[in-house]
């Protein structure tokens, strides 16, 4: 099945599976919220240029000269919004769960593009706009479909190397967390979206398209960026994932361990003053 320029077979997954390909409303009602991700991760919101020229035309918020706007620091604001909303006292926290918030939106979409679609859509950062202000499925949309294979190579080039890599370390540099913590991220965010979409093709009848989430999913994990962040056993039900890192989400008061993490229970009360560089 060929891209239709709606991704409409994405609709009946809600949620993080959706991808807009039209300009929505701003749910946070901001002009120019909703900016190119390539902006995201700038290592350095100084230098992040205050507009940025798209080679497409037809925006209806482009300026006379042919640029958008755009949110002079947009994972700093996604971070904040975070920690207010998780009454986070350090920010290296609300970075990391900001961080496994985004790759879980780009791998639930490129998932379920690949196994519906048999291709996925070009997220070149500069194409695919975020609102961080906003949640799904309002904080995504692509300015131009432009289809590629969904195989796992191409899944991998199109997630992990487009937008995971530079958000890593962006989030590395600017908040201090880990890098093999965030690309633990990384892989349990993909666990999870192809959970998701496990249980979602298994509810409506599909096994083939079960049997592709599942080798999807697998294969994304064997990546050399992902291969020992965590095991996954692809042969039984909900494609259980065990993480071999911690997203530090146990530091929320009044929250415990996720799921799949490395711990059975949290750790002891940390020793590090807020806003300390994880290891």
């Amino acid at each position: 099945m060929d891209l239709d320029p709606a991704l409409a077979a994405l609709r009946p997954l809600g949620g993080f599976s959706v991808l807009r390909t039209s300009r929505p409303p701003s749910p946070s009602g901001r002009p120019g919220a909703a900016v190119p991700l390539v902006h995201a991760y700038a290592p350095a919101p100084a230098r992040a240029p205050e507009r940025e020229h798209m080679p497409e035309r037809g925006h209806e918020d482009a300026a006379p000269d042919g640029h958008l706007p755009v949110e002079p620091d947009p994972l700093g604001l996604r971070v904040r919004k975070v920690a207010a909303a998780l009454g986070a006292g350090e920010t290296r926290v609300a970075a990391s769960v900001a961080h496994q918030g985004l790759a879980a939106r780009l791998w639930s979409v490129t998932l379920a593009c690949a196994v519906l679609y048999g291709a996925v859509p070009d997220l070149d950062p500069r194409l695919l706009r975020w609102d961080p202000d906003a949640g799904a499925p309002d904080d995504l949309w692509l300015a131009e479909v432009r289809p590629l294979p969904g195989d796992t190579a191409t899944v991998a080039d199109v997630v992990l190397a487009a937008h995971l890599a530079p958000l890593t370390a962006a989030v590395r540099t600017r908040y201090g967390v880990a890098t093999g913590l965030l690309w633990g991220n990384a892989a349990s965010a993909l666990a999870g979206a192809g959970r998701e979409l496990d249980r979602w093709t298994r509810r409506e009848g599909r096994a083939d398209t079960a049997a592709q989430v599942r080798s999807l999913t697998a294969g994304l994990l064997a990546h050399p960026r992902l291969a020992g962040t965590g095991t996954l056993a692809a042969a039984a039900a909900d494609l259980p994932f065990r993480r071999r890192s911690c997203c530090l989400y146990y530091r929320v008061p009044g929250t415990g361990v996720c799921g799949d993490c490395c711990f059975s229970r949290p750790p002891g009360a940390p020793r590090s003053s807020p806003g300390a560089r994880s290891g």
